[in-house]
């Protein structure tokens, strides 16, 4: 009889959610942690009583009315709305493309100009988008793809957009109302007292052991658990067998203001391709703060490097086709449960995340919708 039925490697919203159900079923888990906390990228750091967004913004939402429950039966959420606006060179645009953009970049009023002129920007779009600089045009037309897409996109990716595939932009929000919710889904808030909250409701019970590599010490950690469920990189897990997996990463630098209102607003996107971050993130108003001071976050992409943190996978077809072989030697694998974003190598929003270890955890056994 081993001292764990699950060891859960890495302590992100795949393993918390595993962690929670495990645990309802009487089930005995050891978490496994290379940071010094739990939680991720959703974790929060408190500064000038404010609550941070250590790894980027993070606002939940969905339209999965079951990934609803369960996550607003953990703990309360507000009613925050994304409304990011959008900085090209001093000119300020309301995110996502709606009538409120169109009006501010074409001085005009009604969506039928609005549709006339992306008509007139996009025809010379022919066939399928070949890249992403084709699938921008034929969505919103060339002045605010140049303008709102190109520069942002390019310091994102560290490409040019020709160079990269079409279905990235594929998720981009255009709409000719005077709508600035970023999201078109259901649901959508931020949990109240920040997503520490939430996590320390799905670790509840669990062993914890942070600053502690899990494949440095892989056979030790193996024979505790019946079980493992690991969310780590999945070309880490194979020693690389195959070669690496690519991925873009981020840097951060945060800093306070003695201010009470840096830029009213939790996002603001700098467009132009000059301009080395890519947003700039004032966390209090994820929760309607009212505290003297504020804390800022510029957020600058970066080419990942061994050691950093592997924030998105770059899917393109060489990528696809490696991880492909890694997940096949995973799908053969006994006694081990891979889930999560980096364990798919997929861009996952959180509650797509939620969705797959629910769909997964029901499989074992632990959850019945």
């Amino acid at each position: 009889m081993k001292k764990y039925d699950y060891v859960l490697v890495g302590s992100g919203l795949f393993a918390g959610v595993w962690a929670y159900l495990a645990a309802k079923q009487g089930k005995r888990c050891l978490v496994v942690e290379k940071r010094d906390h739990i939680g991720g990228n959703i974790y929060c750091e408190d500064i000038e009583g404010i609550h941070v967004h250590k790894y980027g913004a993070h606002i939940f939402h969905t339209s999965n009315r079951q990934v609803w429950e369960f996550v607003t039966g953990l703990a309360e959420f507000n009613r925050y709305t994304n409304s990011p606006v959008a900085n090209y060179k001093g000119e300020m645009y309301n995110m996502p493309f709606n009538m409120n953009t169109f009006s501010k970049m074409w001085g005009i009023s009604t969506p039928q100009e609005a549709k006339d002129i992306i008509t007139r920007q996009r025809a010379g779009i022919t066939g399928e988008p070949q890249n992403l600089e084709e699938q921008a045009i034929s969505l919103v037309g060339v002045d605010l793809y140049e303008k709102l897409v190109k520069g942002y996109t390019e310091k994102q990716w560290g490409r040019d957009c020709r160079d990269l595939p079409a279905f990235i932009i594929r998720r981009l929000p255009v709409r000719y109302t005077y709508d600035n919710n970023y999201f078109n889904d259901l649901y959508q808030g931020i949990p109240i007292g920040g997503y520490n909250v939430l996590i320390e409701r799905l670790f509840e019970g669990c062993e914890i052991r942070c600053n502690e590599d899990y494949l440095e010490h892989k056979d030790h950690y193996d024979s505790l658990g019946e079980t493992v469920v690991y969310t780590g990189t999945l070309d880490s897990y194979y020693q690389y067998r195959f070669g690496r997996l690519e991925y873009r990463s981020l840097r951060f630098e945060t800093e306070v203001k003695d201010t009470d209102n840096f830029q009213g607003v939790a996002v603001v996107n700098y467009t132009d391709r000059e301009t080395p971050y890519t947003r700039i993130i004032e966390h209090k108003h994820f929760e309607f703060g009212t505290q003297p001071k504020t804390v800022i976050t510029r957020e600058y992409p970066a080419a990942w490097q061994e050691g950093m943190e592997p924030y998105y996978p770059v899917n393109d077809r060489k990528n696809q086709q490696l991880y492909e072989q890694y997940a096949a030697l995973a799908a053969e694998e006994r006694g081990v449960i891979f889930g999560g974003r980096l364990a798919e190598y997929r861009y996952y929003d959180m509650d797509k995340v939620i969705e797959s270890a629910l769909k997964r955890a029901g499989q074992y056994g632990l959850y019945r919708e």
